[in-house]
């Protein structure tokens, strides 16, 4: 974005040039512009950005576009991993006719940012590692599983943009030494929440998407890749396949009492 736009955004958003001199100082200092103007544009929503809160990412615009692409009813049940602000399983919510959306993480300021953000569409967040919060009433009745999960090696924060580096949790950013510690913990326990004819999805890196694909397809999904060139995006769907299906005739699933899908709009 050039200076002159996110100028005009901030003299939008400032109600007082007080108010306007202190967001300018703000954002000169470093933090990134969605904090301070407290909100971020994702799939053409406005969602709500808190300070210290990782900001939604224009790339995983593909990332929800792949979750509508898959979704064959006009209803779902999403949950949203490692889910910042929660704006990933709020814009598939809103390109669905009914939703009912789940979202978690481990950062209690993100939950914090999420759960405001996600009872616009009647949605739920959770604090807590990846699936431990969910209701076990879940167990395979989810049509989506979604995560964004960190995926830059520990070793390469350092090299991160300094908006990224410094005005991010590390949580939200660091996924272990090569990366793809959080998204092996998310392919490995998917099978239990998915619903037969669920689906997986995981934003992953260019350079990382054959070791995010090998993870998914451990944890007993049928697995591809998508990318999009124009947004430098690239997705692991995975898919419950004959392995899925022996480990739940071996095992117990929960039922769960019926519920109507909440309304996304």
């Amino acid at each position: 974005m050039y200076a002159e736009d996110e100028a005009r955004l901030l003299i939008a958003a400032a109600r007082t040039r007080s108010e306007l001199a202190q967001m300018a100082g703000r954002r000169a200092l470093g933090l990134p512009l969605e904090q301070v103007l407290g909100w971020a544009e994702f799939c053409g929503l406005r969602i709500s950005v808190r300070p210290g809160v990782f900001v939604p990412r224009r790339r995983s615009e593909f990332l929800v576009g792949q979750a509508l692409a898959v979704t064959a009813q006009r209803s779902a049940v999403i949950v949203d991993l490692c889910c910042g602000t929660g704006a990933i399983g709020i814009a598939i919510a809103c390109g669905l006719d009914r939703a009912e959306l789940h979202a978690a993480d481990i950062d209690s300021a993100a939950v914090a940012c999420a759960r405001d953000n996600v009872a616009a569409v009647g949605g739920r967040a959770y604090h807590g590692d990846l699936y431990e919060p969910l209701p076990s009433a879940l167990h395979g009745h989810v049509d989506i599983v979604v995560a964004n999960a960190p995926y830059v090696p520990t070793g390469e924060l350092d090299l991160m943009p300094s908006e990224a580096r410094l005005h991010e949790p590390v949580v939200a950013l660091d996924g272990g030494p090569d990366g793809l510690d959080i998204q092996r913990r998310i392919a490995a326990d998917a099978w239990r929440w998915l619903a037969p004819g669920g689906h997986l999805l995981i934003e992953t890196s260019e350079r990382q998407c054959a070791q995010t694909f090998d993870a998914v397809a451990a944890g007993g999904l049928t697995s591809r890749v998508a990318s999009s060139d124009e947004l430098s995006a690239t997705v692991v769907i995975g898919a419950p396949g004959p392995v899925t299906q022996g480990r739940r005739r071996a095992g117990r699933r929960t039922p769960r009492p019926a519920r109507p899908p909440t309304s996304a709009r």
